[in-house]
């Protein structure tokens, strides 16, 4: 099952840079194990903000909030969650599965 995730970052300004610089990092990383895993499967930044559109896949809502929250910068995200569903006018269908 896919899903749309609209991800905004809120590190606070007076947050400590050391910490952001370590969790920028690690978030790097884990972000390449999700997508390694298929979990996740495209990203989109939305110029302008500390934020990003994404595509997840997964067999359920739990099991995106279990890697969204994996994620080191998780205290620090404001998430929303979008389930997917087919469209039978959606002209990509054919080229990819849901």
């Amino acid at each position: 099952m896919q899903f749309l995730l609209r991800i905004v970052v809120t590190w606070p300004p007076d947050g400590d840079p050391d910490e952001l610089e370590r969790r920028v990092a690690a978030e790097h990383d884990r972000s390449q194990e999700l997508a390694a895993a298929g979990t996740l499967k495209r990203v989109w930044r939305i110029p302008g903000q500390w934020a990003n559109w994404s595509i997840w896949e997964g067999p359920d809502a739990t099991s995106i909030h279990e890697a969204v929250t994996s994620l080191p910068m998780w205290p620090y995200l404001d998430v929303e969650v979008h389930p997917l569903a087919r469209h039978p006018n959606d002209p990509g269908a054919s080229d990819e599965q849901a």
